[in-house]
């Protein structure tokens, strides 16, 4: 494609991507997903023909369109364009990412900002659950500037509090997909879990490892990989998702006692690299099952104790710092609701080819 397609390039939270008018990409998602794998420059490890960055983390998208429901601002899809595969995917949602879909809505005149603070209410389409991110605004204009530090990401930024609701079996039809708190798969305990982003949890230690091991470590050993990835191919049926084979989901998240004061330390696979830090909504998996007795996470977590409201922060550890999540209990211990504080910054506005 010769002629250029407007686009911001902007991080959220701990990925980065482009960021779409949705009226700017085709409406076929075989010609769409066509353009995004060559703006991505995939299939390639290195994605050098493209705007990738030879990690998963940030080689994704977000399509976004003003929406039609009368309870949200926007609806957001995403989109995860593989490395070194020709496949672009849209069966999970991103959390990091949709930090920037609030400031990407008000940059493109889909929300209007307020003097102070906007919030915007956004649709995932990919779940068909719905977020409201606050973004700051002062004098009427996005702000990237501020205070916030998260883990994962250098330096500061304004604060981008995401709140999630209604998000259990967003893509499995169900909190617990089996029904049960516990299954045995493949020989190993786990917990399948959907609170927002389908998961499998296991004890590191079932695996041979302490789960406090480094990314780079942890890719590099491939025993545990094609052991991880088999217990993920098992799992994929047992949670309504079928074949994953080509999917991104479930997320294999590795638990272990937590070892810098957190409730607990994660070690993500998603699915074949492994997570520099953890994702949004596989961070609410975690988090609400440290909160049921019976898990595979139940006896490693330290969760504290609950504010008077019902609410509980708990910090979920990950390679290069912590996620707090703050999660909601309503009278019988589910979790009705979890929010998170991340970041966003616009990195570049222009356009890209393919």
């Amino acid at each position: 494609m010769s002629e250029g397609i407007a686009c911001l390039w902007m991080r959220g939270g701990t990925s980065k991507g482009g960021f779409f008018l949705a009226d700017d990409l085709p409406s076929d998602p075989g010609e769409r997903d066509a353009i995004l794998l060559r703006v991505m420059g995939s299939p390639d490890p290195r994605q050098i023909d493209g705007m990738g960055g030879g990690d998963p983390l940030a080689s994704k998208v977000a399509v976004v369109r003003a929406s039609q429901r009368p309870d949200t601002d926007v609806d957001y899809l995403f989109l995860q364009v593989f490395v070194d595969q020709a496949l672009v995917r849209d069966g999970q949602n991103c959390g990091n990412m949709l930090a920037g879909v609030g400031p990407f809505a008000i940059e493109r005149g889909l929300v209007a900002a307020k003097d102070g603070q906007t919030p915007v209410r956004i649709f995932m389409e990919n779940t068909g659950q719905t977020a409201v991110a606050t973004v700051e605004t002062p004098a009427s204009k996005v702000s990237y500037r501020g205070s916030a530090r998260i883990d994962g990401v250098p330096g500061t930024a304004a604060p981008v509090p995401l709140a999630f609701q209604d998000t259990a079996g967003s893509s499995c039809g169900a909190l617990l997909p089996t029904g049960q708190v516990c299954d045995t798969v493949e020989g190993l305990d786990v917990t399948m879990i959907d609170n927002g982003m389908p998961c499998v949890l296991v004890r590191a230690q079932d695996l041979g490892i302490s789960g406090q091991e480094s990314p780079a470590e942890l890719e590099a050993n491939s025993a545990l990989k094609e052991r991880v990835e088999a217990l993920r191919l098992a799992c994929g049926p047992l949670m309504n998702l079928g074949d994953v084979s080509e999917k991104s989901v479930p997320k294999m998240t590795l638990v272990s006692r937590a070892s810098q004061g957190g409730a607990i330390a994660t070690r993500s696979f998603i699915p074949h690299r492994c997570h520099k830090a953890v994702g949004v909504l596989a961070a609410v998996s975690v988090a609400t099952a440290c909160l049921m007795k019976g898990s595979v996470a139940y006896d490693l977590a330290e969760r504290g104790e609950s504010e008077a409201d019902g609410s509980r922060a708990l910090s979920v550890e990950h390679p290069t710092g912590e996620m707090t999540i703050i999660a909601q209990q309503d009278d019988q211990g589910a979790v009705s609701q979890a929010a998170v504080l991340r970041t966003a910054r616009k990195l570049m506005g222009g356009q890209v080819f393919a």
